[in-house]
């Protein structure tokens, strides 16, 4: 039937243009319905939808040779973890050759920091070198442990990708991801050499051989904060791609059901930002805690040093002041990813809604959008470690602020010292 039929048969209060949106409305339920025929526990179809999984392969590589995180791809369309498994069997061995040299460096770390470190800003290195050992022995804890979490979490990124399809009609894209992946990587793993090959020619006592013990360590600290960065890159890109098709639709037919399958396909994507929180927590909870350890004894020593002899700036100062500046700065990524990621979620969606003219669409719509602007008021995008804390920008300043509080404990213990020997 053409327009000119339906009008002629609706009678002159529909005007074609109305007709003509409702055709298209109609069609495009039709092309969701069909497609919601999909099987979603059918690991092949997850599988041609999974963009997401094919451009960050490597990264689960990279994880694997560490042997920080044995998940494989086990199954067509899912990502499995077991005890048994390959790349757990590898990450056994790993881990056990990669603790002997740990200890054994560790024992001539502690052996200087007892023994040999006269000076003190030999102690605040002799710590600080034995604290960044202290993360390989978290990775049964932070990594392994959470092997299972973190399959649902990545197993939920290929059902999203088939939602997302299933309603739009075409597959999320993920531009350049793959090859930012390859470029972080081989920026995290030069890094980490040129970092100890630095360590290693300025300062006195720390050999090659002790540098074999860091390097997987300086190495998983940079790719860990490199993960936490593409997931949310990834879940950035998504609710863009989710907001533009979004106002495409309800600008050529803004209809309930369009509204109300668009709310579910956002709820989806709000939910895998929580479970990348819960999935990593452990991980990110101790990498806070490391990150701001580290912050706190280097500033420390900076200071102290200040506080002793002037302001001089020679290796070691310089030292122990980019190493504060390096957790920093990788603490800060870390929140600052996690912030943007929750805004371009809400914003963008939720902007788009409140621009729909009310008077213009029937009553089903108008339910449909309040229940949509609810559905963000009561689910708000943001990233929480299990509920322990929320990761944003808030979380930088509020760490800063109780770093800045032990170091003015700390130092009116010092100059406290100094008072007394004076």
């Amino acid at each position: 039937m053409e327009v000119s039929d339906l009008a002629h048969l609706y009678g002159k209060e529909l005007h074609i243009k109305q007709i003509s949106k409702w055709l298209r409305g109609s069609a495009r339920a039709q092309e969701i319905s069909k497609r919601a025929q999909l099987n979603s526990s059918d690991g092949h179809i997850i599988d041609k939808h999974d963009q997401f999984f094919r451009d960050h392969k490597l990264l689960l590589v990279l994880f694997r040779v560490l042997g920080v995180m044995p998940v494989q791809r086990g199954e067509i369309g899912r990502i499995t973890f077991g005890w048994t498994s390959v790349p757990m069997l590898y990450a056994y061995v790993f881990y056990v050759v990669t603790t002997v040299l740990v200890v054994l460096v560790g024992y001539e770390r502690f052996d200087i920091l007892l023994n040999k470190s006269k000076k003190f800003d030999e102690y605040i290195y002799s710590i600080l070198f034995i604290i960044y050992l202290v993360p390989h022995f978290f990775t049964p804890f932070v990594g392994w442990g959470v092997a299972y979490e973190v399959c649902d979490y990545k197993n939920s990124w290929g059902r999203f990708q088939l939602h997302y399809y299933k309603i739009t009609g075409k597959d999320l894209e993920f531009p350049l991801l793959s090859t930012l992946i390859i470029v972080i990587s081989l920026g995290c793993l030069i890094l980490a050499v040129v970092f100890l090959l630095t360590l290693s020619a300025l300062l006195e006592g720390f050999t090659l051989y002790h540098t074999t013990a860091y390097l997987h360590i300086i190495t998983m600290i940079n790719m860990n904060c490199a993960l936490w960065y593409i997931n949310c890159r990834a879940i950035g890109n998504a609710s863009t791609a989710l907001a533009a098709a979004f106002e495409n639709d309800i600008e050529h037919n803004c209809s309930g059901y369009i509204i109300a399958h668009y709310r579910v396909l956002w709820l989806s994507l709000s939910e895998l930002l929580q479970k990348l929180g819960n999935a990593y927590a452990r991980t990110y909870s101790t990498y806070s805690l490391f990150m701001m350890t580290n912050i706190t004894i280097a500033v420390y020593g900076f200071t102290s040093e200040i506080v002793d002899h002037g302001i001089r700036f020679s290796f070691k100062e310089v030292g122990l002041l980019v190493d504060a500046t390096y957790c920093l700065f990788l603490f800060f990524v870390f929140c600052d990813c996690s912030h943007q990621a929750s805004l371009d979620i809400a914003d963008r969606v939720q902007t788009s809604l409140m621009k729909i003219e009310l008077n213009k669409v029937d009553k089903g719509t108008r339910k449909e959008i309040d229940l949509f602007l609810i559905a963000i008021q009561m689910n708000p995008p943001k990233v929480s470690l299990k509920g322990y804390n929320v990761v944003n920008r808030e979380m930088v300043s509020a760490s800063v602020a109780t770093i800045a509080i032990y170091l003015i404990v700390l130092l009116q213990f010092k100059i406290g010292l100094l008072n007394m020997r004076g």
